[in-house]
């Protein structure tokens, strides 16, 4: 790897741009500010094996090793403790626009399962999925499982909190309104860690990766998502090992199914008035 071109410069979560603002009555023209998507390569080391490309979604930047280091616990193919790095790649060969777009984790060891065909350089997705590249449904619905959040269960009254808390975090969303939001909370409804971005489920593997890198388990009480919870997000809680997830909108029939052959408590449609309990039945 070389030296990063001094010309290069970090993208940042949001961009301004100037817009023409129309209305019934009049027009105007006004700055505005969008959330930031760029694509993030993730690439793999280990032991004898070099850096190779194993994904690539379109994301927005910030805490980039954080979204690197979830994605892989979510997929499998790293327990937490094997990650012995995280870093932007230099390469030579890369345009200056790319170098804090390409990531690379090393591994201690050989993945814990076998990236093969599914995680091959040319698999992609995009910030509005989770799931893209796998090549069956067999796959996709292979899911792998961390060890279980082993204490006290959140209460009905924590849950309902817990999307107040959340927006109250958003900082992206609240200068764009073009980002989705992940929390992890304690049973007690403390939110250890929120992050934002283009993709819902970017923000939870950020979540999962925040807590992997500084030491801790991301098996918690509960993950907290501003969106739907679709299969996608109820797959890495799963593997994350969390207690709950609980999302401000509607879960899918995937979702669901996963949440009840899992022991996942799976939480709906929640506001501070109410919330819909899916699982457990």
């Amino acid at each position: 790897m070389g030296i990063a071109s001094e010309r290069a410069r970090r993208p940042g979560p949001t961009v301004r741009v100037g817009v023409r603002e129309l209305t019934a009555d009049r027009e105007a023209d006004r700055e505005d500010r969008l959330a930031t998507e760029e694509p993030l390569e993730i690439r793999l080391a280990w032991p004898g094996v070099p850096a190779h490309r194993v994904w690539v979604t379109m994301r927005t930047p910030g805490h980039d090793f954080e979204l690197a280091a979830g994605w892989l616990v979510h997929e499998g193919l790293a327990v937490p403790g094997a990650i012995r790095g995280v870093a932007y790649c230099v390469d030579d060969d890369l345009a200056p626009e790319e170098e804090f777009n390409v990531v690379t984790v090393t591994l201690s060891a050989p993945p814990a399962r076998d990236p093969g065909h599914r995680h091959t350089g040319l698999s992609t997705g995009s910030s509005a999925c989770g799931v893209c590249g796998k090549d069956s449904v067999a796959e996709a619905l292979d899911v792998p499982r961390g060890d279980r959040w082993p204490g006290p269960t959140v209460t009905p009254a924590v849950v309902r909190r817990l999307p107040l808390l959340l927006r109250e975090r958003q900082q992206v969303f609240s200068r764009t309104g073009g980002v989705h939001a992940a929390g992890l909370a304690t049973a007690s409804g403390e939110l250890l860690v929120c992050r934002e971005d283009v993709g819902r489920h970017n923000a939870v593997d950020k979540v999962t990766g925040a807590r992997v890198l500084a030491g801790h388990s991301p098996a918690e009480a509960c993950l907290v998502v501003s969106g739907r919870a679709g299969f996608e997000l109820a797959q890495k809680a799963v593997a994350a090992g969390v207690g709950a997830l609980v999302a401000v909108g509607a879960p899918s029939s995937l979702a669901v199914g996963l949440a009840r052959r899992s022991g996942l408590h799976l939480y709906g449609f929640t506001s501070a008035d109410r919330c819909v309990r899916y699982s457990p039945s």
